[in-house]
């Protein structure tokens, strides 16, 4: 079993930058896919930003060049930092947890552990 708890949101200003933190806890060697999504007001979940634990990284097409997501050398904890932050990424955030190598297109069926989320707001 992993637990993952977030931290870090809450709100900013259109333009400005905010990092969140996820603290992975357990089994943490047995996952080798960490991912941060999103789920906006009236929206399904979409991955924002992914890491192999070997440090390749995947990127939605909307947070390219403006957010980057990290993940420490012992693998207990995961990053997201976001600048240029715009309206339209006000949402809660949450960290997941994969068994499986993440994968161009992954989708929150690939993942077996979630935090309890994190309200981003973009004003």
């Amino acid at each position: 079993q992993v637990q993952l708890v977030e931290s870090g949101g809450g709100s900013v200003q259109a333009g400005g930058s905010m990092n969140l933190s996820c603290a992975i806890s357990g089994d943490t060697y047995s996952t080798n896919c960490m991912s941060w999504f999103r789920r906006a007001p009236g929206k399904e979940r979409e991955g924002v930003a992914a890491i192999y634990t070997g440090g390749d990284r995947l990127y939605a097409d909307s947070v390219k060049g403006r957010f980057t997501i990290s993940l420490n050398r012992a693998q207990t904890m995961v990053y997201l930092q976001m600048s240029s932050l715009e309206p339209e990424d006000t949402a809660v955030h949450y960290c997941a947890a994969a068994y499986i190598y993440c994968r161009a297109g992954w989708t929150p069926s690939d993942f077996d552990f979630w935090g309890q989320g994190t309200q981003v707001t973009v004003s």
